[in-house]
């Protein structure tokens, strides 16, 4: 008769028959005919007869074995299998009893605590009555997931999966017992967990579900401002009552950081005020609304909606709108007949602004390379003509003057009914957008240097080499042909701007300390926090009119589509703000190339397009039509 063992191995009992023995091992034949060296210590009794029916014998006794009971006969000592054995069947178990109570003891690990081979301890009554109840709960857990799966699967969408489907589709706790039902469902259906969603109507229109997104990762606490102190408005001088200041913003701009004023000296010289909002002359350091603006960081902006950086009331306060005296920060350049700035100042005052005027309303109108010039079409348009000059002239002076330069466009994507899309193109660099600029650079350079002289840090904006970044401390910016540069004329709209407004009134009035010392710790987080929230802002909004121009090619019958080679195969799509990449591109095709496309597919879901090379077009020789 074979003699054979009874053992242990990676967790499962097993028999074998044994063919050699030695000291540390033995030698056998398992049960699937192999031979085997098992060791000893996980050897735990020997037996004749046959194995296999000693085995199945020994797990039928093991199963019915009720555990309740071997747990209450064990008492509060370490054990042997033996002892418990003996407890439970008697004073000479058997082998095949012994076998089943190993199994069983095995079995049951939170009633018996292993301490070593065959050695056990029953566990405490309260430590097992918690075990078994979180073994209850897994078990209504698990079947919580089974019913609300079958409801998904079925094409149901249960409350608790409804309430929390914007978490589960953007940002979803993956222990939650909501999501892992979604989860099973989608694999039973073999798709993923948006398509499950969007099956069962649990995903809104694409346009707010993209915000959704959004929202829940960068303003997790809500997009609202919550209660806010409303602002102190400064009392600060009027400024000369001969200045009429202007703004000049497109139509929907509501938070309006900058206008300009003219006035002619007797001398002949122009002075040019450039009035910048102020709202750091009432934010407090480490106020609640200095926390918002470090947590916000900028106005966010895409089509169809924007959520600004301050609260309406706040922006209502400082905002330089028509009609009356505004606080301001204000540079004035005189500037001589040659268009050369000969003496610059800065003053903290209450400007009036007498007009906002509107892009859309104005640019027409403004012509001022036409041979012939109106000064009459709409107000300020004289001092807007000899603004276009200095701009001009101040392009020249950095070196940046180029009249054959390429095109490039900036476009507008307003929603109609039924989000019918319209988009518009414009000329960037166009004569409204080049006298903005050149002004506005004028300020932001003046004012960097003043910080840098005075040794006050801020957030510059610095491009020594390579690409633009920033910098608590001034580099030269060769990419705009200047030695000093930084944002200072949207303190409304972004977080760099408060914070380099907020460093240069500290240089304007005297008993003002700067908000940061040089480096300060904080003015290195403020810089990071900056450059990674604006680029998170960027990209949404690149995102939202890159679908909206998918939209606008679905809605138009798209099949062909005109666009400007970028490099390998990514190409710019001509007339809308969309990038994509395009297959058959020949490898020989120029940078800068002109190339017809075909639409081949296009995927709203996950914003991309499909595309193929056609044919080489020639040069452009126009700007593209509106769309």
């Amino acid at each position: 008769m074979s003699k054979n063992l009874f053992y242990e191995e990676s967790g499962q009992f097993k028999v074998a028959e044994i063919v050699q023995q030695n000291e540390a091992t033995y030698l056998v034949n398992t049960q699937h005919g192999k031979r085997a060296k098992i060791k000893a210590n996980h050897v735990f009794l020997s037996f004749d007869g046959d194995a296999a029916a000693f085995l199945e014998h020994a797990q039928a006794l093991a199963a019915d074995m009720d555990v309740d009971l071997l747990w209450s006969v064990c008492g509060e000592a370490e054990f042997s299998a033996d002892d418990a054995a003996q407890e439970y069947f008697g004073a000479q178990p058997s082998q095949s009893e012994l076998a089943a109570t190993l199994m069983a003891l095995y079995a049951a690990p939170m009633y018996f605590y292993k301490k070593n081979k065959g050695v056990f301890k029953a566990a405490p009554e309260d430590t097992l009555k918690q075990a078994l109840a979180a073994i209850e709960r897994k078990k209504q857990q698990e079947a919580q997931i089974e019913v609300w799966a079958a409801e998904l699967m079925a094409g149901r969408l249960p409350e608790v999966v409804a309430a929390e489907a914007k978490s589960i589709l953007h940002a979803p706790d993956k222990q939650s017992l909501s999501y892992k039902a979604v989860v099973k469902a989608a694999e039973s259906q073999k798709t993923s967990v948006f398509g499950l969603m969007q099956m069962v109507g649990a995903v809104p229109p694409l346009p707010q579900y993209f915000l959704d997104g959004f929202l829940l990762k960068q303003f997790p606490k809500g997009a609202g401002w919550g209660a806010h102190p409303q602002p102190n408005i400064p009392d600060l001088p009027h400024a000369d009552p001969t200045i009429r200041a202007f703004s000049i913003d497109d139509a929907d701009t509501t938070e309006i950081d900058d206008a300009l004023s003219v006035r002619v000296l007797p001398n002949g010289h122009h002075v040019i005020g450039i009035h910048i909002a102020a709202p750091s002359l009432s934010i407090e350091p480490e106020s609640p609304m200095e926390a918002l603006v470090f947590a916000r960081q900028s106005t966010v902006y895409y089509p169809g909606g924007k959520i600004t950086m301050l609260p309406e009331e706040w922006i209502g306060a400082f905002s330089l709108d028509e009609g009356g005296y505004r606080p301001a920060m204000s540079l004035y350049a005189e500037v001589d007949a040659d268009f050369h700035v000969v003496a610059t100042e800065s003053k903290l005052e209450a400007v009036y602004v007498d007009a906002n005027l509107r892009i859309q309303n104005i640019e027409t109108a403004f012509q001022p390379v036409a041979d012939t010039r109106r000064n009459d079409e709409f107000a300020h348009q004289e001092a807007m003509n000899w603004l276009y000059d200095f701009a001009i002239a101040q392009q020249k002076a950095r070196g940046k003057y180029d009249p054959t330069r390429p095109k490039q466009f900036d476009y507008g994507i307003d929603l109609g009914a039924n989000d019918e899309v319209h988009i518009s193109v414009r000329e960037r660099g166009a004569p409204i957008d080049t006298l903005v600029s050149e002004t506005m650079i004028l300020a932001n350079s003046t004012w960097a240097q003043m910080l840098n002289d005075a040794e006050v840090p801020g957030l510059f904006r610095v491009q020594p080499a390579g690409k633009v970044r920033m910098s608590t401390q001034s580099e030269p910016h060769i990419g705009l042909g200047l030695q000093h540069y930084a944002w200072f004329t949207s303190p409304l709209r972004r977080a760099a701007d408060y914070i380099n407004q907020k460093q240069l009134i500290s240089l304007i009035l005297p008993d003002v300390s700067p908000r940061f010392l040089p480096k300060d710790s904080m003015l290195f987080a403020a810089l990071r926090d900056f450059e990674a929230t604006y680029g998170a802002y960027a990209d949404f909004q690149r995102h939202m009119e890159a679908y909206w121009s998918l939209v606008y090619i679905q809605q138009n019958q798209m099949s062909e589509l005109n666009a400007l080679l970028l490099k390998d195969d990514l190409v710019r799509i001509e007339g809308l703000p969309l990038v994509g990449r395009a297959s058959g591109i020949p490898i020989d095709a120029q940078p800068k190339s002109r190339i017809k496309l075909a639409v081949t597919g296009v995927d709203l879901n996950q914003v991309s397009i499909g595309l193929n090379y056609l044919n080489a077009l020639l040069p452009a020789a126009a700007a593209p039509a509106t769309a």
